[in-house]
């Protein structure tokens, strides 16, 4: 089990760019791959997308990689999601978790942070 923490969230006007990031409260990422998530009000869970730590390969969810990207520094346990050009649909609390199976399987993540909330101004 790892304990994730998101951070970055915040109000952005739209068109504008966030960096989240997602750290392990200074203990090491021990896990396959880090993968984020997103929620917006009265919808389910989508996945954003994971990068497998050891070598950085990314996957991304349906319709994710055009404005998102996903990144790692592995000597400081932080995973990172950068978006750009963000709209009000993009509005939701953003989740890290972690998985020890295939990147590509959100029903595989688990350990769950609690969020951190992104809000886009129109």
């Amino acid at each position: 089990q790892v304990h994730l923490v998101e951070s970055g969230g915040g109000l952005v006007q739209s068109g504008g760019s966030l960096r989240l990031a997602c750290t392990t409260s200074g203990r090491a990422f021990n896990k396959r791959a880090m993968g984020w998530f997103r929620q917006a009000p009265g919808k389910e869970r989508e996945f954003v997308g994971g990068v497998t730590w050891a070598l950085g390969r990314t996957h991304y969810g349906a319709g994710m990689a055009d404005r998102f990207t996903l990144s790692r520094e592995i000597n400081a346990n932080v995973g990172y999601l950068y978006m750009n050009n963000l709209t009000p649909g993009d509005a939701a609390i953003y989740y890290c978790a972690a998985t020890d199976y295939e990147v590509e399987n959100p029903q595989d993540y688990t350990d769950f942070g609690r969020g951190t909330r992104v809000t886009v101004s129109s």
